[in-house]
């Protein structure tokens, strides 16, 4: 029971000190491709991004989106020209971790509590 008592804070300190990597600003702007899979087909998304907008292309078609940072690693999608209710929502973007030329983000409908997650990679 001793060695438990004694194990407990050296995990505790040894956790605490560890933090994933977060640059945020280095994702800010820049051309990125999300790859991601629908109904096992691989699909990909390349889209690039200023600080106030993104300019999307899918299976060759366009959309534009404004660009709202909440802060370094939040920001809010809203399409400019939404052709239905759907595309009307916004989405709500958080950067999760960083490394390299990729970051782990996760989604949601801005009010909506299913977030869903996904790698992104800087390719300019």
């Amino acid at each position: 029971m001793k060695k438990i008592l004694l194990l407990i804070p050296s995990f505790v300190l040894l956790t605490s000190c560890y933090q994933q990597e977060r640059n945020c600003a280095d994702f800010k702007t820049g051309k990125f491709r999300f790859e991601y899979e629908i109904n096992g087909q691989k699909k990909e998304t390349v889209f690039e991004r200023s600080e106030t907008h993104e300019v999307e292309t899918f299976e060759g078609k366009t959309d534009t989106s404004t660009v709202r940072w909440i802060n370094d690693c939040e920001y809010v999608l809203q399409k400019i020209n939404p052709k239905n209710a759907q595309e009307r929502k916004a989405v709500h973007m958080k950067i999760l971790t960083t490394k390299d030329n990729s970051y782990t983000f996760e989604f949601s409908i801005v009010g909506d509590t299913k977030k869903q997650k996904g790698t992104v990679t800087k390719i300019e």
